[in-house]
């Protein structure tokens, strides 16, 4: 083949080094950009932050509003100002625990640990399993049982499944294990390590004195729960045959009883939010500042910049380089703060109702509607909105909470799937426990306000917001 030259043109896009910057920058939250700027002032000689002593900016805040925290103002009047207060917090000031185990130190351990928020269920039982008599065999029994208590305190595991889990040399028959279960049952709270709603209420009813009430209460129970719930306690008395005040007093015992024993020690760990940007209502218009860590602060060291005209050629080299870098990151930083400054006032815009009257005022919104107003890419606008975060006297959202698809309404008009969801909370919160809506009856519900959706849309959001079935929501009143 002979060898021959060839003239083409073409287009081509070339990520240059500052662009690739720039979106990294860009996708990052305010976590991780304050790592990222650490990270480079350590590596950076030209880098610098300005005086510490220098004032920050300003939270928005008014002179006529009150002084509480957003989170506990959602129920403010639409229209009022409000004030922002941001606490300046000092990790310095908040004590630690020690983590260690319970029951090492005895009664001033746990102490400490109650005091720091600390102690779980589990550690809770394991604290009292350390203060009760027990074999060396029956222990390890009773850590494994205590392992496989949920957070509500129920055994998540079957008496077969947690046998196979022993150790090799613990070969344990089924009725040993559900002895060392019975001990722990009788540990605090009371219906700890229960398999069944049932078993839970009839551990918590056993040490009461014997009455006809008690007996009733622990039938009622133990085998008519479901139709206590159906049937109410006047229909269940004619069933059972007994006297409608006797089942009204064991039914008043029964609500007295708590399903879920270890809600009250059940510790998920906080994970804390630092806004990106707030929204404030000054003078009848929502607007919108940035937050403290979303506009950095970063400087030229004017002293290392002066020693590149006077030091040999390669310090010179390198500092020039390092000069180069510094500003290639001061200068994404500030495009980073203004794409979501931007992106924060259009959102605002266009969900103004949200903020006025609520979660069913959202609007539809996607990101292509945002990317065309700003000018921008909607992969750009997908990075802004991801891990930002927005605080509003509503609450604090992440950007993309604004964002929802749109259902047709009756009008012929569209409807926020966001503002759908907010309407089967609010149907479902009204409604009669003994008589709960289901998916089907929602649906007329939503078609009356002029709202139309199918059944199986309503059962996808209804489960998506982590809300039970009819069935499951039935309760007794």
């Amino acid at each position: 083949m002979k060898p021959t030259l060839q003239l083409r043109l073409g287009q081509s896009l070339t990520l240059t080094p500052q662009l690739r910057q720039a979106i990294r920058l860009l996708q990052l939250s305010s976590v991780e950009l304050e790592t990222e700027i650490s990270q480079a002032l350590e590596s950076n000689p030209l880098l610098e932050r300005p005086d510490e002593a220098m004032p920050g900016p300003e939270p928005p805040s008014h002179d006529d509003a009150a002084q509480t925290p957003a989170d506990e103002r959602g129920d403010e009047a639409p229209g009022e100002d409000y004030e922002l207060d941001v606490p300046d917090w000092d990790l310095d000031d908040y004590g630690r625990g020690s983590g260690a185990a319970p029951g090492s130190e005895g009664d001033d351990e746990r102490e400490t640990i109650l005091a720091g928020g600390e102690e779980d269920l589990q550690d809770h039982l394991l604290w009292q399993l350390n203060l009760t008599p027990m074999s060396t065999r029956d222990r390890a029994i009773a850590v494994t049982l205590i392992e496989s208590i949920g957070e509500d305190g129920y055994l998540g595991e079957t008496l077969d499944a947690l046998r196979d889990g022993l150790h090799p040399e613990i070969d344990a028959e089924l009725d040993e294990i559900e002895t060392v279960l019975h001990r722990i049952q009788h540990f605090d709270p009371p219906g700890v390590g229960a398999r069944s709603l049932s078993e839970c209420l009839d551990i918590q009813l056993s040490p009461s004195e014997p009455s006809a009430v008690v007996e009733l209460a622990r039938h009622v129970v133990a085998q008519h729960l479901e139709s206590l719930a159906k049937l109410g306690p006047e229909r269940l008395a004619v069933q059972l045959g007994v006297a409608s005040e006797l089942m009204h007093e064991a039914v008043t015992l029964v609500r007295s009883l708590d399903p879920r024993p270890g809600s009250g020690y059940a510790r998920a760990t906080p994970e804390y939010i630092a806004p990106d940007a707030y929204v404030v209502r000054r003078r009848g218009t929502w607007q919108v500042q940035l937050g403290p860590g979303c506009r950095q602060r970063l400087g030229i060291n004017r002293h290392y910049e002066s020693l590149i005209g006077v030091a040999c050629k390669s310090d010179s080299t390198y500092l020039r380089g390092q000069l180069q870098e510094a500003r290639w990151l001061i200068k994404s930083l500030e495009t980073r703060a203004d794409t979501v400054l931007r992106v924060a006032e259009c959102i605002v815009r266009h969900q103004t109702g949200f903020l006025d009257f609520g979660p069913e005022a959202m609007r539809p919104l996607v990101l292509r509607e945002v990317a065309e107003e700003l000018d921008l890419h909607e992969s750009t606008i997908s990075r802004v909105t991801t891990r930002k975060y927005l605080h509003t006297p509503r609450g604090t959202f992440e950007f993309k909470h604004f964002f929802s698809s749109s259902l047709a309404t009756a009008d012929g008009g569209s409807a926020s799937s966001t503002a759908i969801q907010a309407m089967i909370r609010r149907l479902i919160e009204q409604e009669n426990p003994r008589k709960p809506l289901s998916d089907a009856a929602l649906v007329q519900a939503l078609e009356r306000e002029g709202v139309t959706v199918a059944r199986r849309t309503v059962a996808k959001y209804r489960e998506g917001m982590n809300i039970s079935s009819s069935n499951e929501r039935q309760r007794l009143k």
